[in-house]
């Protein structure tokens, strides 16, 4: 089962040099369990664009779809036997990065 997990912050690329260490440990982990697929950190909202092309409209807007001052700074999508342990991943993974997550499944068809 495939999952995403959201890593929630008020800033990006906050990590401190002992938390890069942590994060480093847990995606070795992650690896190792072959539970692994991708991770990433993202820029901030105000570096988005929202495209709403429906109906041909071609409309683009700078900034976020929704203002908020907390907001996905990263995260990781792994591929777990199940739903127990992918909270369990994201509870190490928030320890990991001393930040709130959010585990959302992908839906599988």
């Amino acid at each position: 089962m495939r999952y995403l997990i959201a890593v929630i912050d008020t800033g990006t690329n906050t990590a401190g040099p002992n938390e890069m260490h942590d994060i480093d440990a847990f995606n070795d982990g992650l690896r190792d369990r072959g539970y692994w697929l991708m991770a990433a950190g993202i820029e901030a909202p105000n570096r988005s664009v929202v495209i709403d092309n429906r109906d041909g409209a071609d409309e683009k807007s700078d900034g976020p779809l929704h203002r908020t001052t907390e907001f996905m700074s990263g995260f990781w999508i792994i591929d777990v036997p199940d739903h127990t342990t992918a909270l369990q991943v994201a509870a190490d993974g928030s320890r990991a990065c001393n930040r709130k997550v959010e585990v959302r499944p992908f839906i599988e068809r």
